[in-house]
């Protein structure tokens, strides 16, 4: 005979809400969608879903990314349970967030149609449903933080890329200007970069030399503690 437990409690709604960050033109951008169905149909939203039966959370999450991106081993971490109790108009929901980071050149465009979903600046979002707002800023703060001492930030950049589009993604995440000639010097000092001999010619006449993040390099230096508050990498920011 089965056991019923828990039987007399309340039974809620549990979702999952994606945070898609890209970064384009010296900009981090949030993939944003129309809602399709009430309340709030045709308002602006971010991607996500309800949990399926026999489904964790994390797999609801990296199976609405696969939907929603068709890319597959995206970088993705939980930013954190949201469950006010008017929270959402339609039932008792609580939403699990997550914060996902693409290379928007990968992305596919078809996909963008399928969900009538757009990619817009983090400094210029419409008014969102919910508590979707809160999201997003909460999950800047964890950026901001996370790409002091670790490399989440080369997951926004294509496999190839230059030093002038390495800074323009710090400054995008940290909201602020950087020191050319400090940026270089002090990453020069980590050696996680190797140098191709290609050039990237469509910004300039001379050109910038392509690079590459070296993850090998990178990891080791993690296992053996450097990348602290004090590292090299927290000095690209705090300068």
């Amino acid at each position: 005979m089965t056991t019923t437990f828990y039987q007399h409690e309340v039974k809620f709604y549990v979702s999952v809400d994606c945070i898609i960050l890209g970064f384009n033109n010296h900009e981090l951008n949030v993939l944003l969608h129309k809602r399709k169905f009430e309340p709030l149909q045709g308002q602006w939203s971010l991607m996500g879903g309800f949990v399926k039966e026999g489904e964790s959370v994390n797999d609801a999450a990296s199976r609405v990314l696969k939907d929603c991106t068709g890319l597959d081993n995206i970088f993705m971490e939980q930013v954190g349970a949201y469950g006010e109790v008017s929270r959402d108009l339609g039932e008792r929901v609580i939403s699990v967030a997550y914060y996902a980071l693409v290379n928007m050149n990968s992305f596919d465009g078809n996909l963008l149609k399928q969900y009538n979903a757009t990619w817009t600046k983090v400094t210029e979002m419409p008014e969102l449903i919910f508590d979707h707002a809160e999201m997003i800023g909460d999950t800047l703060s964890i950026l901001k933080r996370k790409a002091v001492t670790r490399s989440v930030g080369f997951n926004l950049l294509p496999e190839k890329f230059t030093l002038p589009q390495l800074q323009n993604l710090y400054e995008a995440i940290h909201q602020t200007t950087l020191d050319k000639r400090n940026f270089r010097k002090k990453l020069n000092a980590m050696d996680i970069l190797g140098k191709l001999d290609e050039k990237d010619k469509k910004s300039s006449k001379r050109g910038a030399f392509y690079y590459m993040f070296n993850k090998e390099k990178y990891d080791r230096l993690l296992e053996d503690g450097y990348f602290s508050l004090q590292s090299p990498l927290s000095c690209l920011i705090l300068l």
